[in-house]
């Protein structure tokens, strides 16, 4: 591991959040390149796929790969959980984090999952590479809830630590833009906290794709000045 990727890992150790059983967040999450993984059906919009948006990214999930985080994600997206939540954490080089109701890192949803990643006792074969979503947590291996991050490079550092569940198939320049809006100190010292809020305006299930894996279209407020 390089020193650049040492420090963020560091960094991610100490702030990148989740949710625990007890309330309490903190902590990263996984990711993974492109893989098959057919499943059961996913909730379908009535907004049907015609061409995405500007500010549109889909998130295509792989439930053969991590059920436990896909079933949680899919449930929140199903009770409008993300709407008006924000990507409070967006890093140079290694990904943007979003999915606190709280907007500071240290908050997430009602319950808590269990961590589908090798150091937690399950096989998960998706990589943290460019576009993987995954969960992020505290240091309780099984404290994931609701906030999720999306990696920007190969952040395969990850592996077997986070659980990736899902990738950016479409839009990925959107999330690309992220890096775009001024940031700025952390109180961990890290130039992360967007001075413009990044606002998810409506998540929604959407079609499943040709190999039945679930879909997720995410449609952002306009965030560039």
């Amino acid at each position: 591991m390089n020193f650049k990727k040492t420090m963020i890992w560091a960094a991610a150790a100490m702030m990148l959040a989740s949710v625990t059983a007890c309330g309490d967040k903190n902590d990263i999450a996984d990711s993974g390149a492109a893989i098959d993984n057919g499943s059961g059906a996913a909730s379908v919009s009535e907004a049907e796929d015609a061409a995405i948006g500007e500010n549109t990214f889909i998130i295509t999930l792989y439930p053969d790969i991590a059920p436990i985080s896909c079933e949680n994600f899919e449930k929140l997206v199903n009770d409008g959980f993300y709407n008006g939540l924000t990507f409070h954490r967006v890093i140079d080089d290694f990904m943007a984090q979003g999915g606190d109701p709280q907007g500071t890192g240290m908050g997430g949803s009602e319950n808590s999952i269990k961590g589908e990643f090798e150091s937690n006792g399950v096989t998960n074969t998706l990589s943290h590479q460019r576009g993987v979503v995954s969960m992020a947590r505290s240091s309780d291996p099984d404290s994931a809830s609701s906030q999720f991050f999306i990696c920007y490079t190969d952040d395969s550092f990850l592996d077997g630590n986070y659980a990736a569940f899902g990738e950016v198939t479409e839009g990925m320049e959107v999330v690309d833009n992220f890096l775009k809006v001024e940031r700025a100190i952390s109180s961990s010292g890290e130039q992360s906290v967007p001075t413009t809020p990044i606002v998810m305006d409506k998540v929604e299930m959407i079609s499943d794709d040709e190999n039945g894996n679930p879909r997720v279209q995410v449609i952002m407020q306009e965030f560039l000045k």
